[in-house]
């Protein structure tokens, strides 16, 4: 299956881009972020609750991938939280330093 693609709301505060995305039926160690000199990339490994005889299937669990260019100023480091189904993902101001990535929950 094709990771589905997250729709993202995304804001600046003092110090970091901040970037929210609906991810619903995964838990932290699903989650990975990482962060390259001009993007930052997230992704769900794929859920599933099982085959069903569907009457209606519009969403499924998992298996969720986003890449987000990020605007100049911003790239020196990245954290991220998942809370309630949503990720949020804050990718501090600052020069890039390094190519990053981490793995929720560990």
């Amino acid at each position: 299956m094709v990771p589905q693609r997250v729709p993202i709301n995304a804001y600046t505060t003092d110090g970091a881009l901040v970037i929210v995305a609906p991810v619903a039926g995964v838990v932290e160690s699903d989650v990975s972020v990482e962060l390259t000199e001009h993007s930052v990339r997230f992704w769900a490994d794929l859920r599933s609750s099982g085959p069903r005889d569907y009457v209606v299937h519009e969403w499924e669990y998992g298996g969720y991938e986003r890449t987000v260019d990020l605007p100049s100023g911003y790239g020196s480091d990245v954290e991220a939280s998942l809370t309630n189904g949503q990720l949020v993902v804050r990718v501090l101001s600052g020069d890039f330093t390094s190519n990053r990535t981490i793995q929720l929950g560990s």
